[in-house]
This record gives structure tokens, sequence and C-alpha cells, in this order.
């Protein structure tokens, strides 16, 4: 599951791991907008925006290929959106488009790929986003193994129930459906309860997070590179 692989990566050691979430979700902030606001996105230009993700993935000590492999998700979507630019002419801006996207992705995947979701999610609501909306992501990041669990049980017993033909297939599938989000509610339920009994009441423990020096000369130049790139003559 590409979740729990991501969540593997987070809990590495580098120096971008260590770095502050709420810099780190600054400058990658920088590094968006300044990318999405590019106009006639050029090769050369495009080179030069994949530089900070090379050295994200270097200073992050992540899996190159398989980083650039999942960012790939996206291009489906946005390649749909390219298509209409190409069917009106414009193969400059399908172009421009598609590149930007995967860029994107692989920028988000770098920064989710050096922090743990705790810290980024307490990063989030020290800049400034509203609590319930970090707790209602939080408790549904973490349900997705829960859901994982119950998925490869079943596939599990299905396999080894043996294969019929294509409709017997389809019907299995369409009750283990069914079957998953009956148990996955149950377990919400119980998880629930088991939280409440623990004394829950709808908040987390912050999290403590200073920033350093280090982190403040990270900030620098990162902002200083996105506006850079998003300036420089070509």
């Amino acid at each position: 599951m590409h979740h729990v692989v991501i969540e593997r990566w987070s809990r590495g050691s580098s120096v971008l791991h260590s770095r502050d979430a709420r810099i780190k979700l600054l400058v990658t902030l920088g590094y968006l907008i300044a990318l999405a606001t590019t106009p006639g996105l050029t090769l050369a230009r495009a080179a030069l925006y994949a530089v900070p993700i090379a050295a994200g993935i270097q200073l992050g000590r992540l899996p190159a290929g398989a980083l650039l492999a999942r960012a790939a998700v996206v291009l489906p979507f946005s390649a749909t959106f390219a298509l209409f630019s190409v069917i009106a002419g414009d193969t400059a801006r399908a172009v421009s488009l598609v590149v930007k996207s995967y860029l994107s992705a692989a920028a988000v995947l770098v920064l989710v790929g050096t922090t743990p979701l705790p810290k980024l999610l307490r990063g989030m609501e020290l800049l400034g986003a509203p609590r319930m909306l970090t707790l209602v992501v939080q408790f549904l990041f973490r349900y997705l193994f829960v859901i994982s669990e119950h998925a490869q049980h079943m596939r599990l017993a299905a396999l080894c129930r043996g294969s019929g033909g294509a409709r017997l297939r389809f019907r299995a599938a369409a009750g283990a459906v069914a079957v998953l989000f009956a148990r996955s509610f149950g377990r919400a339920e119980g998880i629930h309860r088991a939280m409440l009994a623990r004394g829950f009441s709808g908040e987390t423990p912050a999290l403590p997070m200073v920033i350093d020096a280090v982190d403040v000369l990270f900030l620098i130049v990162g902002l200083a590179a996105a506006l850079a790139l998003r300036v420089i003559p070509l």
C-alpha cells in the first residue's frame, strides 16, 4: 500500500527529516506557488524546477525511483485536462500542465516522505489550519491501515477458496466490498468506544515543536530559491 510505504519513509533519519514541519510546509508552499504561477513553462525552466526535487530526494535519503513513480499517479488526471488544450490547438499549454502537475506531486511526496504525519498536521495547525480538519485527516489516514488489513485478509481467504468464472469473480468482488464495509464500520465503532474509554475528548496531545537557526536558514534559502526559479529569465 502506498500510504504504508510513505509512512516508512517519513520515519527515516536525514537532514531533511530533522527540519521543523512548519518550515518544510512553507518552503514547499513557496515552491508550489512559484511553479503554478510560472507562465509558459519551457523545457529549460522545467529542468530548473526539477533541481529542488532532486535535492530534496538526496537530502531526505528517499528512493528516487519509487518516489518519482508514485508521483506519476497524477498524470492520468492532468493528461485528461491537457487533452482539451491539445484539441484547442495549444500544445504548449498541455505540456506545461502535465509537467507542473507531476513536479507538484513530486514536491508534496518529498514533504510527506520526510515528515511523519503527526508532525505535519501539528505544523499545519500552528500555521493556522483548522484543528478539526487536521484531526479528521489524521484519523482518516490511520484508518486506512485498518481497511488495508481487512482487505488483505479477505483477499487471502478468496485465493484459498480458488477462483471461478468471470461472472462468479464479479459477484464475489461485489460481496467482498459489502463485507469489507460492514467489518470496517464495526471496527470503527470498537475503536471509537476504546478511545472514549481512555478519556479521548476530541483533541490529541500537542507535539512540542521548536524552530532553530538551521530551520530559519533553510526557510530563507528555500524561499529564495523558489523566488529565483520564478523570476529568472530563460
